[in-house]
């Protein structure tokens, strides 16, 4: 089918004439192929389209149809979006969004800033934000509500509704703070996408590297009025699970869960915070995402498994109460976060249909379990350097920790050395993409190791909670930092793998031509086949790529599109003109070379045929 024809048969849909629910306009708009209204693509998060008028036979022949510089420097993550004949276009920190119009040119129709007299709306000075921001200035991009709404969710935590026409604010709330105030509480940030489900908007936090103790917390889309809000740790009623209800490994979690794995008060500061990508399965009315690492990273002061950190929640986005929950890494030792983005797939897992998810973990296991259930099904590891753990023993969950790399075991002011993977994990939040045509996962990946070394360190509010030092480098047998692999999730093995000189901090998108998008930290756009891996399309775009690939099709042609700014944790060294070999949290070392390939920039880069 041509893709204009695509695009008459989506908007037609979208004319029908009878009244339908929010959620359902914007599942019928997510189909649409011409258009790209939420980060993830869509609620399953396969970032793929349909689109075809770009394929393998001819996608080496793209050419740039047309640039937008942001104003802005540093990291740019997540993506642009398409609404009708309009495209937003979102910065790192100060956060601005723009309003492009593909009719004319691409001018700016409006540009809203939300810094003003150098403050937040929440009261703190952007400086301030700054300083407390964990891993360059990044923001994950913002997302749409048919009512006509833009939500931002800015680096001071403040959830900001926008008027998708003119740009003019419906309204404001500061989530939590990024001040010196609450115990447990200051410091918090936002740079993950605001996330909408019905007539709501729900949004996690940051700060964990501050004793933050973080949540979900989900706010009506009209009014901007909290509804709930779900702690990753504390007592049942702050986490909203019920304890003959919720779930675990298929088996009721049981009373105090989380209270009973932390020492005394030390769930109050217990991080886990919330920033990837997130899922949405609305015939289960599921909601799901992925809770980060125990405070501090020292793991002698914290002995237990610190639940419900590094943990999958399945949720009911109606009242924020939790269905099942799993968690990766019991015990986090090494700072393997567990937010990565939740894919959900209906597939055949061995020999079963089973409605899927499938998640990569920052330490480095590929999870395919069944989201309406929580069982799970596969755990194997997508990095062969992967080796602080032999397995996941499959009857209760648990990784099998080696001593030799365990940095608890090994003992506070002692290096343990030669961990893999190093902190920032197999894979960090850049999302991965399914290709439906092959059944293939399209993953980009780090191959890294490293060297932790814990120590005391006192929680101060408002200052830094780390207490360990890092150094990284490239996994043993090579000197890349990267693959970009096709992953088979029913067999749990890689199908093909291609190595990056540096990691593959963007994320992919897969489409109907048989081919996959993704970009380089140097800076290049690439597109391979998603069957076989093979490079198809090589482009320099003006600074290093750890945003993620969109597409959409305007007046009959398909555009493929991608935010260039390097920064993110593994270009911090570069974006913040640091040195230190053990700063950015132990990255600046294993990348330091980046300066011989890239510079700091933030520009839109569109591609389409000639």
């Amino acid at each position: 089918m041509s893709i204009l024809k695509k695009s008459i048969i989506a908007s037609a849909a979208l004319a029908l004439p009878f009244a339908v629910s929010a959620n359902n306009k914007l599942e019928k708009m997510m189909k649409d192929p011409s258009q790209w209204v939420q980060q993830s693509g869509d609620y399953a998060g396969h970032r793929y389209s349909n689109l075809d008028q770009i394929n393998k036979s001819n996608v080496g022949s793209l050419k740039v149809a047309w640039t937008f510089s942001t104003g802005v420097l540093r990291g740019h993550e997540g993506s642009p979006l398409v609404i009708g004949d309009k495209m937003y276009v979102h910065t790192a920190i100060p956060n601005i969004v723009y309003a492009l119009d593909l009719n004319d040119d691409q001018r700016i129709i409006w540009k809203y800033n939300p810094v003003k007299g150098g403050k937040y709306p929440g009261g703190e000075t952007m400086d301030r934000v700054i300083s407390v921001m964990c891993c360059d200035n990044v923001n994950r991009g913002v997302n749409y509500h048919p009512n006509g709404t833009i939500v931002l969710h800015a680096a001071d935590t403040s959830v900001i509704a926008l008027d998708a026409k003119t740009g003019k604010e419906k309204w404001i709330t500061t989530n939590l703070h990024a001040g010196t105030g609450k115990y447990g509480v200051s410091a918090s940030t936002g740079s993950g996408q605001p996330f909408i489900i019905k007539d709501t908007v729900g949004v996690g936090c940051s700060g964990a590297e501050f004793g933050v103790r973080c949540n979900w917390t989900s706010y009506d889309i009209k009014s901007g009025k909290r509804l709930w809000r779900a702690y990753s740790m504390g007592p049942d009623k702050d986490m909203l699970v019920d304890p003959n209800k919720t779930t675990s490994m298929l088996k009721p979690i049981g009373k105090d869960s989380s209270l009973k794995t932390w020492p005394g008060d030390a769930w109050k500061i217990g991080g886990g915070s919330i920033w990837g990508f997130y899922g949405y399965d609305s015939k289960l009315n599921t909601l799901y995402y992925g809770t980060g690492n125990p405070s501090t990273w020292n793991p002698v002061v914290r002995p237990g498994d610190n639940k419900w950190s590094m943990t999958i929640n399945a949720r009911n986005p109606d009242n924020g109460m939790a269905k099942w929950l799993y968690q990766m890494t019991p015990y986090d030792e090494w700072d393997y976060d567990g937010v990565n983005e939740m894919i959900l797939v209906d597939m055949k897992v061995k020999g079963k249909n089973r409605q899927a998810l499938v998640h990569f973990d920052r330490n480095g296991f590929a999870y395919t379990m069944d989201r309406a259930s929580g069982e799970l099904l596969v755990a194997e590891k997508y990095d062969p350097a992967v080796n602080w753990a032999t397995h996941v023993d499959m009857k209760t969950g648990r990784p099998q920790v080696q001593d030799r790399y365990s940095t608890a075991h090994q003992g506070e002011d002692v290096n343990t050395t030669n961990i893999c993977p190093a902190a920032l994990g197999t894979k960090d939040q850049q999302p991965a993409s399914y290709d439906r045509m092959s059944g293939l996962f399209m993953v980009p990946t780090n191959h890294v190791c490293m060297d932790y070394e814990p120590f005391k360190v006192d929680y101060v509010a408002g200052n830094a909670y780390v207490g360990a030092t890092l150094s990284m480098y490239p996994a043993p047998g090579g000197t890349h930092l990267g693959n970009f692999i096709g992953w088979d999730a029913d067999k749990g093995k890689i199908a093909w793998s291609n190595p990056e000189p540096f990691s593959v901090w963007s994320g992919a998108m897969s489409t109907a031509g048989g081919i996959t998008f993704y970009g380089t930290l140097e800076g290049y756009a690439k597109a391979v086949e998603s069957k076989s891996g093979k490079e198809l399309f090589k482009f320099k775009t003006p600074s290093g790529i750890i945003g993620n690939f969109m597409s959409y099709s305007h007046k009959g042609k398909q555009y493929v599109g991608i935010l260039s700014g390097v920064g993110g944790w593994a270009g911090i060294g570069l974006a913040a003109g640091l040195t230190d070999p053990t700063a950015g949290l132990g990255a600046v070392g294993a990348y330091s070379a980046l300066s011989n390939h890239t510079a700091l920039g933030g520009v839109l880069t569109v591609f389409a045929l000639p």
